[in-house]
């Protein structure tokens, strides 16, 4: 057996989000922020998923919920 299990699926689902004028430049400054950091060209649309993931990860609560059977899926 190796020593990597085999990879989850990772087709990526495309979800359209609709944000507020005020979280829209909130974004758009992270993102320039982060790209003045790393010296990356990334687009506010390559961020979000890593922000959301990292979000969800942190919130214990959710975290808890979930593993208790509680999500919606």
């Amino acid at each position: 057996m190796l020593k990597l299990a085999k990879l989850p699926d990772r087709t990526p689902i495309k979800i359209g989000l609709t944000v507020t004028p005020d979280l829209a430049k909130a974004l758009g400054d992270y993102t320039a922020i982060y790209n003045r950091t790393y010296g990356d060209k990334a687009e506010t649309a390559d961020l979000i998923p890593a922000m959301l993931e990292a979000f969800l990860a942190s919130d214990r609560v959710f975290a808890r919920a979930r593993k208790d059977g509680e999500g919606g899926s």
